[in-house]
This record gives C-alpha cells, sequence and structure tokens, in this order.
C-alpha cells in the first residue's frame, strides 16, 4: 500500500497550512440565515469596482479562449499607472503566487529568509516549501519597524528579507527613512521585498512610498494586490514592480496561464475606477475614526495606515467567540498577539455593530 506518510517530502510535516478567515459561506451555515457582519478577511466591504464588473461581463463570451499567458494586457496598464517599463511589472494569481514563486526561484535548502514578527504568514510559508531557514525581526513593543533587528537577523545564508508597510495584522508603517538606512547597509546579495497591499489606504506622509528611483536599487521587489482597494479578492490577481533580470527567472518556476482571461480584464478595468478608489479610500480612513472611540472604553488601539485595526482585548479567542455568537466575524489567533483581535473595516453601520458588541463583551470579562 503506498504511504503517503513515508513517500512525502518530510519538511513538508513542518508546515502548518494556511488558514484563512471564516468565509461568508461558512459562517451563514453555522449561524443561519442571520445577517453577518464580516470583518475578518481585510476585504474591500464596498464589494469590487464597478468598471471591473462591466468589463468582465462584457468579456464572459470568450471564456472558451486561453488567456495571455503573460499577463501582457495587465502589465502595460500596471507599467503606465506606476510610470515603469512594461519589462518591470510581474503579474501573478495573487501575491501569495508571487510569494512562493519568489521562493521557489531563489532559495535552496539551508538558505535564509528575514521577516519581521508579527507579519504575514505567506513569506514563512514559501520559505519552508523550499527547506529554507526563517530568521524573525521583532517588532518594536508599540509595534513599529525596528530595522537595527532587521539588520542584525542578516547573514552569508540570507536570500530574501521582507517588508510589509502597512503591516499585517498591525497596520503599522516603515519609514522613508528606514527604508533607506536599511538599504544603505544591507548587502547586496539580499532581495528586499516589500509588500504594498495596504499602502493605497495610507496617509502618513513620512511612511515608505514608491517612486521610480527606489527601483535604483536591483535588489528590490514591490508586491501590490487588486484584493484589497479594488475589491477583487475573488478573482486572485497580483503584481510584482522590479528588476527585469529577476522576473525572467521568476518565469521559469511560473505556471502558464496563471491568471485568468476575466481576472486580467477585471484589473485592467479596476486600475481607472477614480471614483471608485475613491470611496473605498474614504471609508476607511472614516472607519479609523470610528474604532479609534474603543479607546475610552480602555482598549488599545494600535494606530493603522491600513484597512483593518489590531485591538487589544484581553483575551482574543473568548471575544472572537462571543462576537462570532452575534454573527459579527472578526480574526484573532496571531502568534504572539494572542489578547488582540483584527478587525477589518466595513460600513459605517458594521463598524458600529461591532464596536458595540466589543464593548459590551470587554466589559464584562
Amino acid at each position: 500500500m503506498f504511504d503517503p506518510n513515508v513517500q512525502v517530502r518530510q519538511n513538508l510535516k513542518d508546515i502548518e497550512p494556511y488558514k484563512p478567515g471564516l468565509s461568508d459561506e461558512q459562517l451563514r451555515k453555522e449561524l443561519g440565515n442571520r445577517p453577518l457582519v464580516k470583518l475578518n478577511s481585510n476585504e474591500n466591504t464596498l464589494g469590487p469596482s464597478p468598471l471591473a464588473l462591466r468589463a468582465m461581463e462584457r468579456e464572459l463570451p470568450r471564456l472558451h479562449l486561453y488567456p495571455d499567458g503573460g499577463s501582457d494586457l495587465v502589465k502595460v496598464a500596471v507599467a503606465k499607472h506606476h510610470h515603469v517599463q512594461p519589462e518591470q511589472v510581474f503579474v501573478g494569481n495573487g501575491s501569495d503566487d508571487i510569494i512562493k514563486l519568489l521562493s521557489e526561484t531563489f532559495l535552496d535548502e539551508g538558505d535564509e529568509i528575514v521577516t519581521p514578527f508579527p507579519t504575514f504568514s505567506q513569506y514563512t510559508f514559501g520559505a519552508q516549501v523550499m527547506k529554507a531557514t526563517v530568521k524573525l525581526a521583532p517588532l518594536r513593543a508599540d509595534f513599529t519597524y525596528d530595522v537595527e533587528a532587521l539588520l542584525a537577523a542578516v547573514t552569508e545564508r540570507t536570500k530574501l528579507l521582507y517588508l510589509c508597510t502597512p503591516n499585517n495584522p498591525t497596520g503599522t508603517v516603515l519609514k522613508q527613512v528606514e527604508f533607506d538606512h536599511l538599504m544603505e547597509h544591507l548587502p547586496d546579495h539580499v532581495l528586499v521585498i516589500v509588500d504594498m497591499a495596504y499602502d493605497n489606504y495610507a496617509t502618513d506622509p513620512e511612511r515608505f512610498q514608491f517612486n521610480t528611483g527606489v527601483l535604483r536599487h536591483s535588489n528590490v521587489c514591490l508586491l501590490y494586490t487588486f484584493s484589497k482597494l479594488y475589491g477583487l479578492a475573488g478573482l486572485r490577481v497580483g503584481y510584482a514592480i522590479g528588476h527585469p533580470e529577476v522576473f525572467a527567472y521568476v518565469h521559469r518556476v511560473r505556471e502558464p496561464f496563471n491568471v485568468n482571461r476575466i481576472a486580467q480584464v477585471g484589473a485592467v478595468a479596476a486600475l481607472s475606477d477614480a471614483e471608485h478608489v475613491k470611496r473605498s479610500q474614504e471609508l476607511v480612513q472614516a472607519s479609523r475614526r470610528q474604532y479609534e472611540t474603543l479607546r475610552e472604553s480602555g482598549m488599545h488601539v494600535v494606530p493603522s495606515e491600513a484597512n483593518f485595526a489590531l485591538i487589544e482585548v484581553g483575551d482574543g479567542k473568548r471575544v472572537f467567540e462571543a462576537l462570532r455568537k452575534q454573527a459579527i466575524l472578526v480574526r484573532t489567533g496571531f502568534v504572539g498577539l494572542e489578547s488582540y483581535v483584527r478587525v477589518s473595516f466595513g460600513t459605517e453601520a458594521e463598524n458600529e455593530a461591532c464596536i458595540a458588541a466589543l464593548r459590551e463583551v470587554v466589559a464584562h470579562a
């Protein structure tokens, strides 16, 4: 009898599969037809870009045709949007896909990656698949970046260094001066991957921001996604901006047709939807002000530049379960953040419902 426990690559036994937030379908099955307040996955509560929806509907009759294998339509649109060249753009099946592809491209067994802690778990996942070592550089007590800790973690074996700004799940940002200091002192053999998934929501003028001057560093790669601001999480489209020679090798491990036809068309249309972008950004800024009122109830709300807030509530798991019984879904269980919940911003009414429930549950702890 074939025994997968024996034949499987042994390092896979040490990998915990990614656990996404519960879907609305799962919660409806559990709670029946009660109205749901789903604030657990950093999704855009306004929904998809209307321009993207119309473009995708027009494309449906052509689903019998394969998509453009290199996503050139998206590359050109993204390049124009960021004022770079198309060959400086790589398109993936979500930024998660690109993270894994970068790991497969650059990591050998025994190599190292450096990530802040806590941060997005997929950086670690990609390294574990390739049997690389993960070195964690803790954030400061206020969850801001400690660049000296990142530099201290780098060795001759370090291949990749990840930065998430605004950071998930803390919402805190890397400052421009911190990025400059890091690049000045970082060895050239390290590829720096800056995950900008939430930067479209950020307003801090001192934060690291992309400009074409960043690309003077051939060892910098920036990640973006259409899942958040543009409301296209269900399509799975992400892209990277970086050096063409880097992407020439990443293409060697990329699956053919990795981004489907509808997703490509929707992404291009969403980029031009200025009205949807404006509404989404304004709603997030208003939501931040709503959740800051929880400080009046004694809760610590980490200052966030993203579309979510990390809130200290005492026992995160207990609060999560109490809210879940009220059909309000948030996120908890981040390693090292057991006393916190992360709440994605919703509509004004959804936010108020969650805030009221949080006050009640924490007060009766």
